[in-house]
């Protein structure tokens, strides 16, 4: 299943495939005039605004890999601003036309295809670009962020039909192992009161049982027997996704109850 853990080399070819799907979809549907101006589960943000946000997000892209190349600086903010400045970078665009906006949506896209593509197994991997927000990252983190932007705001887009859907498989297996990193950055160590240990079972092409251990010093997360903790909660590949960016309270919670939920509510928005 190397073809499906983005974290390696033999990942490559299949998230960038499922990059360029989820965006063609996106540009699909954020091109239609009545779409542009209605609202998603984005908080006080449209169509419109993803549009910005990813517009916004991906030119940080280029900077970043700018800096890391020996041009320009990165600037890096931190996760617990991280809401803050993409909602200010999204609403930057409010003023500028539907169509204008899309042509520069999809160039933008074509440009980070053409940075990723060329990328050999050791630059996959190796080749460390400061993130705005989660600092130096692997060159592959910035494919899953591509995959995060068209695949999660795409189903936003859908949500605000008000018909009902769900994430595409495809896009949650590859995104599994990217929502325990996310968990681990956001995680509010100052909530933890004492620490403790808790049990996720996903599903999907990157699933598992995995034991998670939260304490003040932060999170750990690694494979393994999960029936004998207090808690465990189950999702599929979709739902852990979902869950991870607030979008949905999903999972199914085996043992204690308010230990999960607990543990559910100890993560700050991004």
């Amino acid at each position: 299943m190397g073809e499906w853990n983005a974290m390696t080399y033999e990942g490559k070819d299949t998230i960038l495939r499922v990059v360029r799907e989820e965006a063609e979809a996106m540009f699909a549907m954020a091109d239609q005039p009545d779409v542009w101006e209605r609202a998603t589960p984005c908080e006080g943000w449209s169509t419109r605004d993803i549009v910005g946000h990813i517009v916004d997000t991906t030119e940080g892209y280029f900077r970043a890999f700018d800096a890391a190349r020996g041009t320009g600086e990165a600037p890096l903010h931190g996760l617990t601003v991280m809401a803050e400045l993409a909602d200010q970078g999204a609403t930057t665009f409010r003023g500028v036309p539907q169509v204008e906006m899309m042509d520069r949506l999809k160039a933008d896209f074509h440009k980070m295809q053409e940075i990723l593509e060329p990328l050999g197994p050791d630059d996959w991997t190796g080749f460390m670009v400061t993130h705005p927000y989660m600092g130096p990252v692997p060159a592959f983190f910035y494919a899953a962020g591509q995959l995060m932007d068209y695949g999660v705001h795409s189903w936003d887009i859908r949500q605000g039909s008000g018909r009902a859907h769900g994430l595409r498989g495809d896009v949650a297996d590859l995104l599994v192992p990217f929502m325990f990193e996310i968990w681990r950055g956001t995680v509010r160590t100052e909530a933890v009161t004492e620490p403790f240990t808790i049990g996720v079972r996903v599903g999907g092409r990157n699933g598992g049982d995995y034991r998670i251990s939260v304490s003040s010093d932060g999170l750990t997360y690694e494979q393994g027997e999960i029936e004998s903790l207090p808690t465990y909660i189950e999702f599929d590949a979709g739902s852990m996704v979902l869950a991870t960016y607030g979008r949905a309270n999903s999972g199914t919670v085996r043992g204690d109850r308010d230990l999960a939920e607990r543990y559910l509510n100890l993560f700050f928005k991004i």
